[in-house]
């Protein structure tokens, strides 16, 4: 416990969505508990994937902040080890709107959704993991979403945004593995139910 258990060969081509949530479904980053052992389980994850997928305001959002984070020797431990990972993975973005996306290893995502993102996880053997909430409906409703890590804090946002709005039906999961925090997060991986 305590540690984030991630199996290197089962991620293979996979697409896995990644993202903190709060037990009411709030998936704003603002009311997150972000300590060291938060960011050491993410760092972890990032790094036994192949690559990252955002949407344009997810991927604006970290651009804003991390690459200075990875240059900055004041920055703690966790977070330039956070900062460092993040900043050599390959970014892809989905994008109407922007194309041109400067932060080191970036690259646009064109043409249709549904097979841009499938060449992508062929292509990508060590898998990709997709951490922007509506990018990540999008991709559920058409199917491509193989695995989930959720990692739930123990707080009550009282708003939104919530995770998967707008699903025409439920999704069933299976629980791989359960890893708790000593701040009180839990760390969820669930599998895409087969059938």
């Amino acid at each position: 416990e305590g540690r984030c258990n991630v199996d290197r060969g089962a991620n293979v081509g996979r697409l896995t969505f990644a993202l903190n949530v709060t037990l009411d479904g709030c998936c704003d980053h603002r009311e997150m508990i972000a300590d060291d052992e938060m960011l050491d389980h993410f760092t972890q994850l990032i790094g036994a994937a192949g690559a990252m997928l955002y949407g344009r305001k997810t991927y604006e959002l970290m651009e804003e902040y991390w690459p200075a984070v990875a240059r900055d020797d004041k920055a703690s431990r966790a977070d330039r080890e956070w900062a460092r990972k993040l900043d050599d993975m390959p970014k892809y973005v989905v994008s109407a709107s922007r194309r041109n996306f400067p932060w080191n290893n970036s690259f646009h995502v064109e043409g249709d959704l549904r097979q841009a993102v499938t060449e992508l996880k062929e292509r990508t053997p060590q898998g990709v993991l997709v951490g922007s909430p509506m990018l990540s409906a999008a991709l559920e409703r058409l199917g491509l979403i193989d695995e989930y890590h959720l990692v739930i804090h123990p707080v009550l946002a009282g708003h939104g945004p919530n995770l998967f709005q707008g699903l025409e039906r439920s999704r069933h999961l299976d629980l791989v593995s359960t890893t708790h925090l000593t701040s009180g997060v839990t760390a969820m991986h669930y599998r895409r139910k087969e059938g």
